[in-house]
Formats: C-alpha cells, structure tokens, sequence
C-alpha cells in the first residue's frame, strides 16, 4: 500500500495554499507556463524557456534572503495553478516588490489570485514587518491592475512607453500598498472568508 504524503501548507487561505517550490514536481509546469503565448503575453519573458532554464533558476533562488517564492495550488484538490513571490525585499527600507503568474488559464478571474496575494500580504506585512509592497502592470493588463486595487494596492505613477510588447509600446503601471492601509482590508477579508 503506498503511503500518503502529508500536504506541505506554508501560507493558507480560502482557495488556496501557498508552499515552497519543488524542483522534482513544479518546473515543468512552470516551463509550460510561461512558454504558454497567452499567459506570456502579461509577463516580460520573451525568450522560450527550456525545464534546464527553471532549474537554473531555482538554483540560483537557494539561500537569498531578498526573494520568497511560493507555488499555488488550489484547496480543493490541491491543483497546482501558478506562483506568486516577494521580490527585492530591501530590509533596510522595509519594502519589496510582488510578482505572480496564473498559469492555468481557467483559474483567471475565479478569486485565486486574488485570495493568494491576501495571504502573501499577511505575511510580508504581519511576519516579516514590510511596510511597503510594490507591483507592476503592463498598462493593458486589467485584470492584475483590478485584482492589485482589490488587495489595496493604488496607482502610485506610470512609466511611458516602457515596454514593446507584441509591435507597440505601452505604459508600465507602478503600484503599491501600504501596510498601515491595508490591515483594515485583511481584517474584512479575513471575516469574510473564517480566516485566522
């Protein structure tokens, strides 16, 4: 009889589960991911990625304590459907920047972003003492521009013409979400979905 693995919870909230990446398990996935045209289409990758280009990736992740990476599954049947991490964290300024990908298309606008980066701001704010969690988005992308305001973010500025995406250029919008704003939010978000 094979044994049952014990499920690994690093961070958990209403949809989803955020754990440490697994090499054996997750880059492949994460390789289809971002070769994916759509899901590309709202990242800066442009190049194909290959599972060696992952795995050197993720090695070069190992013991910095600037970035945290998380992979998302689903609660319900522990599906994994993307990642989501803090990066550039600056302990000094007490900021960092978000970054997530939603690779399985069919979880987009569902609230599992939404509920990920929730649960990812709990514990940049309340563990880790940031104070300050900045984002971008290509001017286009709506729906990270939507779900970043649903978590608190505010348009903080745009940079013009910043990015050539598929023949033109368009603006980057800057984002960002103070902790002393956003604890009222979580407090509602946290009633709303019986989170501790």
């Amino acid at each position: 009889m094979k044994e049952k693995k014990e499920k690994i919870i690093f961070l958990e909230g209403n949809k989803v589960i955020l754990r440490p990446i697994r090499k054996e398990t997750d880059l492949e996935l994460f390789t289809r991911f971002f070769n994916d045209p759509e899901v590309r289409f709202y990242l800066s990758s442009v190049f194909p990625k290959t599972i060696r280009d992952e795995e050197n990736w993720f090695d070069n992740q190992v013991g910095k304590n600037d970035n945290v990476i998380l992979s998302i599954e689903t609660r319900e049947d522990s599906r994994l459907v993307g990642l989501m991490g803090l990066h550039r964290i600056n302990w000094i300024s007490k900021t960092a920047f978000t970054g997530a990908c939603l690779g399985e298309k069919e979880y987009w606008g569902k609230g599992y972003g939404t509920d990920a980066k929730m649960i990812l701001l709990n514990y940049a704010f309340n563990t880790l003492n940031l104070r300050k969690i900045c984002s971008t988005a290509y001017d286009f992308n709506k729906r990270s521009q939507k779900y970043n305001q649903k978590c608190g973010y505010q348009i903080e500025g745009l940079r013009k013409k910043q990015f050539f995406v598929r023949g033109s250029y368009c603006d980057e919008v800057l984002l960002a979400v103070y902790k002393k704003d956003w604890l009222p939010l979580w407090k509602k978000y946290q009633k709303e979905n019986n989170l501790k």
